[in-house]
């Protein structure tokens, strides 16, 4: 008896916590809520900046990531060629 009460009652505070425990916030980090005016296309100097910012950030990533596959398409290179020589 005692043991029946015991597990409903636990049912109830852990359906509980997880209703509070995964509510999701309505807004990111950084967002403060209101739209700019324009809609998306029109942007201050600052987030264009900031785009540009990023924009250049990736493709400096990329440009790395480039150089790194040309250099293991070469090292493949020279390797295969050692082998031709070595057959």
């Amino acid at each position: 008896m005692q043991r029946q009460a015991i597990s409903k009652s636990f049912k109830l505070i852990t359906s509980a916590r997880a209703a509070i425990s995964t509510t999701a916030r309505s807004m990111a980090a950084g967002d403060t809520g209101a739209p700019k005016s324009g809609g998306a296309q029109s942007g201050d100097a600052f987030s264009r900046r900031g785009k540009a910012n990023e924009d250049m950030a990736i493709k400096a990533r990329e440009r790395e990531k480039l150089l790194d596959l040309r250099k293991m398409i070469s090292e493949q290179h020279e390797h295969l060629n050692r082998l031709e020589k070595h057959l």
